[in-house]
């Protein structure tokens, strides 16, 4: 199993490669009603960043500065998304939460994983990924 620093960092790599993805699909929606909601969910994954960047620096480690090779392969896909329509887009940034949602279940299963990160990823940053989800849901099926 690997130690709670690395799976932070690689959660700080998704989430920062979850901003990224975001800034394209607000490109893409820009001027749409859904640019609220979207960039909403955008500035939750840059405070989780923030947050997440802190807690591994507090345990010593710097955290990465690049988006890691989910960063590429999100831009690839919004990319294709971009060129065909708003529900690729939206089942797009689906995919990219639900692959978050996924990290962040496997960081609460590393051993020495410290109380205030459990608290942070249980009390706010695992919630805020099922609402992203579920707000992408609701969006996909108004497209």
């Amino acid at each position: 199993m690997k130690n709670y620093e690395d799976k932070l960092n690689e959660v700080v790599r998704g989430e920062r490669s979850a901003v990224e993805t975001y800034n394209q699909i607000l490109e893409k929606f820009r001027g749409e009603t859904e640019v609220d909601s979207i960039s909403t969910m955008k500035n939750d994954h840059h405070t989780a960043v923030t947050n997440l960047e802190s807690k591994l620096r507090a345990t010593g480690t710097e955290p990465s500065q690049d988006s890691g090779a989910w960063g590429g392969v999100a831009k690839t896909v919004m990319g294709t998304a971009k060129l065909f329509g708003d529900k690729s887009a939206l089942k797009a940034l689906k995919e990219g939460e639900e692959h978050g949602k996924k990290l962040y279940n496997e960081l609460l299963e590393c051993d020495g994983l410290p109380n205030d990160i459990e608290e942070l990823v249980k009390g706010q940053l695992l919630p805020n990924q099922q609402q992203h989800i579920q707000k992408i849901d609701q969006l996909m099926n108004r497209a």
